[in-house]
């Protein structure tokens, strides 16, 4: 929690790909402590490509449009009433996983002055990681990065309330 730019900054690719493959053979046995990994942007790097390998991204496509929508409301209760709205849609399996990476990244945000991650840090990280548009034309999906990031900016901020 305390290593600067944690998330943000890209570990090897070719040990992430280890412990990818480490979890794809191993499942929960599989050792990715500091004595085999020394590089904690290595763990984050091999997370944050799980979640952007899904198949069905946590947010799903289903879902993807009443978020997007609830990010572009104005008014901020209106928005967070929206966006509570919008997480029922998920499956209970992605709203639990959801869930638990906002908590976890809302600690991420406590250690702010040593790791510099703040929650808007973190949106720009894990908005298009957390969810992509369904089929979309290049410059929609381009304006919809910011849209992303205030999305998870939001559910960081948040997680207390919403989940």
């Amino acid at each position: 929690l305390m290593s600067e730019g944690l998330y943000r900054v890209s570990g090897f690719s070719d040990l992430i790909e280890d412990v990818k493959l480490a979890f794809d053979r191993d499942g929960e046995k599989a050792d990715i402590s500091v004595n085999i990994y020394e590089d904690i942007n290595i763990i984050t790097g091999a997370l944050k490509l799980y979640f952007r390998d899904l198949p069905i991204p946590l947010i799903t496509y289903d879902a993807y449009p009443k978020f997007i929508e609830a990010a572009q409301i104005p008014e901020p209760d209106e928005r967070l009433e929206s966006v509570h709205e919008a997480l029922k849609m998920l499956p209970p399996a992605h709203c639990e996983t959801l869930k638990y990476l906002m908590a976890h990244l809302k600690r991420v945000t406590l250690h702010e002055k040593d790791n510099l991650m703040n929650a808007e840090n973190l949106g720009i990280v894990f908005g298009p990681t957390l969810m992509r548009a369904p089929e979309q034309d290049p410059m929609a999906a381009l304006n919809d990065i910011r849209y992303q990031r205030l999305l998870v900016e939001m559910l960081i901020q948040n997680e207390d309330i919403l989940f």
